[in-house]
């Protein structure tokens, strides 16, 4: 038996942002990074708070990549504050550190449950509706995905003006990543129809808004509807969970801090081939791995329907490699420049073995053994 759920409250649209007069608490804690801190996004935030007399405390000691070191002062500061509910407003990292940081206070403090509201402030991680948070441990140069009901947020607010001022490099790389969840939940061995639905329309929009809001930062209407793709990716993966895309990537991203929807996007043309075993020297034949009548559906939704099965997933894997190359994203790692050769394939044994153990990519669609890891790292090399 399956079964599905959505425990987060979704508020989006104009004026979402709005939904924070509304909060029925008097008292909150903001976990978000120095970045959103300084600049005019959490303004936007503590006004509304203000307006209805809600307080409110800060922490603001997220980095990227959050390591374990940093999630302990957030124990202690929610400990201290009480608060009686947690706002998380950034990208994936302020919101996987505040998951880690509630739950893990409300562990310790045997404090009651006390709610999360995600109001994420990039449109990739779709963190916002997800029982997961990624944490890092420097000294291994590993990352830890946590996977937890208890860590779905109670509520998300998406509103895209929070997202008008990111870069053209962070809007890129976070939709690859809404575009990789997407996908990779799509053909995962735990879809089922309710995550199917979510992710084709996630790589519907996508395919339709991702390059006019890399283009153009203030195509609100382009910024609005990637800010839903990410959390219908979200929702999607949540359910059905990922694959060896992430498992690999989480390995990039812990040995040689590669952000992580870059690292995504460089690695998904090439798993995509190895699930599907279809590659530039592909000939017809006549059964396919399960995989590959997904990748055909994915590939008519963006409308790249071609001659046959072959050619319509080398047409997939052609337009993941030109909406990269559009949009200035690296294709390889000697292409991104900040590893060295030696370096990165004295790592490849290491990050293999991680990718094989990390918890995403037991539902990937074809069994892949250390030797198969290790080859795909070295392609995109």
């Amino acid at each position: 038996m399956k079964s599905f759920e959505i425990k987060t409250k979704i508020y989006f649209g104009d004026n979402a942002l709005d939904r924070l007069k509304e909060l029925p608490y008097k008292k909150v804690l903001i976990i978000t990074d120095p970045f959103v801190a300084q600049s005019g996004m959490l303004r936007m935030i503590t006004y509304k708070l203000d307006e209805t007399d809600i307080a409110f405390d800060i922490f603001q000691d997220v980095v990227p990549d959050p390591p374990v070191e940093k999630v302990v002062p957030g124990i202690q500061k929610l400990l201290d504050y009480k608060p009686e509910a947690v706002i998380a407003v950034g990208g994936g990292s302020a919101i996987d550190s505040a998951k880690a940081i509630k739950d893990f206070a409300v562990q310790i403090g045997r404090l009651g449950q006390i709610p999360l509201i995600a109001i994420p402030t990039t449109s990739g991680t779709g963190s916002e509706v997800t029982a997961f948070s990624v944490i890092s441990d420097p000294k291994a140069h590993a990352k830890y995905p946590l996977v937890s009901d208890s860590l779905i947020p109670a509520e998300a607010i998406l509103d895209a003006e929070l997202v008008k001022s990111v870069p053209p490099n962070v809007t890129a790389d976070t939709g690859m990543d809404v575009l990789t969840h997407a996908i990779e939940a799509y053909v995962s061995t735990s879809n089922n129809e309710f995550s199917a639905a979510l992710a084709e329309k996630a790589i519907e929009i996508c395919g339709t808004f991702l390059l006019r809001a890399y283009l153009d930062g203030n195509d609100t209407h382009a910024r609005q509807k990637m800010h839903v793709a990410s959390c219908l990716a979200g929702l999607a993966f949540n359910s059905s969970s990922l694959g060896l895309n992430h498992g690999m990537a989480h390995q990039l991203g812990g040995a040689f801090h590669i952000p992580h929807g870059r690292a995504n996007a460089m690695l998904l043309p090439h798993v995509i081939e190895f699930n599907s075993d279809i590659n530039i020297h592909s000939r017809s034949r006549k059964e396919y791995l399960p995989a590959v009548r997904k990748y055909v559906n994915i590939a008519r939704i963006l409308g790249l329907q071609n001659f046959n099965t072959i050619t319509t997933v080398r047409a997939l894997v052609n337009w993941i490699q030109f909406m990269m190359k559009e949009m200035d994203i690296p294709i390889s790692i000697s292409q991104w420049g900040k590893v060295t050769e030696e370096d990165y394939k004295a790592a490849i044994s290491t990050m293999a073995d991680g990718a094989l153990a990390d918890a995403c990519t037991a539902t990937n669609p074809r069994k892949a053994n250390k030797a198969d890891i290790m080859e795909i790292y070295r392609n995109i090399w």
